[in-house]
């Protein structure tokens, strides 16, 4: 395993600039911003270090938090809880709630991603034109649609428990999805079924997914085709800090609240230390992990981190209340002492005297040529 690695520059699997982009970008332009994340002479960053002169920040303009795309509502299914909506297929396997909010903050969450490897896809080197390519828990779609505009001739199918995917959303240039892009309604934990096997498997922010992650890393691999690539990309909980845990803080006590909380509803946020494991307990073979760090806040030196954080904070901002009433409810916690509470964690999210950042992991593997 490898802190951030040198191959995080551009390359020809950076995410295409949808026109809809343009209302979703952050005050700084693209190429601005790509120059500021290449990282001097070639080498990317490590554990960040906290900027004590502060003579500089990166921020989102309010056009990223809202944004012109329209859902027809009379499509989808979906429960209310807490003035929220959330999945009905399976309901209560996935504790985000699906609605236009969480929608707006997962095409957020998806340029964090990718802009924290150089504004790339992947970090996999896979073949130009992967025949059949795979995006488990697609979320929104945004991630299997840019892959798919980038890489014509892949068919490409994105699956998720919640029906919201953009089939009727105008995100490329031609104002209609990619022919060669599909989605479906289907649990990645249950027996996979396709007809043929995929030369590149895909998932991103799988931690609250699943209940046996091992088990869906064993489902992908008997269903790549040989030589085929899988890459997982996730967060690991809870949070580290430079210097010594603010014990006392908000932010320090939501860590480990969720972490009790998440493990009560059967599921685990630090699942992430155990992929490479799981990759090779399914008979992947020259896997390569690499790990990145989000800052919380502008508390970092550098261009990189400092935007990095931007897009961080305000991706948990917009996020945290959601993800805390199912989880803070299991421990006993009323709907309003969760919002009050988690008003206190944004503070810390916004002080640059709170040193706290996420550690996020990328992972791949290959299925061997010859499988025994």
């Amino acid at each position: 395993m490898t802190d951030a690695s040198t191959d995080a520059g551009t390359d020809s699997s950076h995410a295409t600039l949808y026109s809809w982009r343009s209302s979703r970008t952050a005050s700084i332009d693209q190429s601005t911003l790509l120059s500021q994340l290449s990282w001097g002479n070639g080498s990317a960053p490590s554990i960040p270090s906290v900027d004590d002169e502060q003579t500089e920040t990166r921020s989102i303009p309010e056009s990223i938090r809202s944004s012109t795309m329209s859902l027809d509502s009379s499509l989808y299914h979906f429960i209310q809880e807490n003035g929220r909506t959330y999945h009905k297929y399976k309901e209560g396997r996935y504790f985000l709630p699906n609605d236009h909010a969480e929608q707006e903050r997962l095409d957020l969450q998806h340029q964090l991603f990718t802009l924290a490897v150089g504004d790339r896809l992947h970090i996999a080197p896979i073949p130009e034109s992967p025949r059949r390519v795979l995006d488990i828990a697609t979320g929104t779609g945004i991630w299997a649609i840019e892959f798919a505009t980038q890489h014509p001739e892949s068919q490409v199918i994105g699956t998720d428990l919640s029906p919201i995917q953009p089939q009727l959303r105008l995100l490329t240039p031609s104002g209609s999805l990619p022919e060669n892009c599909r989605f479906e309604i289907d649990d990645a934990e249950d027996e996979w079924t396709f007809s043929e096997p995929f030369d590149f498997i895909h998932g991103r922010a799988l931690m609250s997914c699943f209940n046996d992650p091992a088990a869906v890393v064993q489902q992908a691999f008997d269903n790549l085709a040989p030589g085929g690539i899988m890459e997982f990309q996730d967060a690991l909980f809870p949070m580290s800090y430079v210097g010594e845990p603010p014990t006392d803080s908000a932010l320090y006590r939501w860590n480990e609240m969720m972490m009790e909380g998440v493990a009560k509803l059967g599921r685990s946020w630090s699942n992430v230390k155990n992929y490479h494991r799981y990759f090779e307990e399914a008979g992947f073979e020259n896997i390569v992990e690499k790990r990145y760090y989000w800052p919380t806040s502008p508390w970092a030196k550098g261009d990189y981190f400092k935007t990095v954080a931007a897009y961080f904070q305000e991706d948990m901002i917009v996020g945290i209340e959601a993800m805390s009433l199912k989880v803070l409810g299991v421990l006993g916690m009323s709907p309003d002492e969760v919002r009050e509470f988690v008003d206190d964690v944004k503070k810390d999210f916004r002080d640059i005297n709170v040193h706290a950042y996420l550690t996020v992991t990328y992972i791949y593997g290959y299925k061997p040529e010859h499988p025994s």
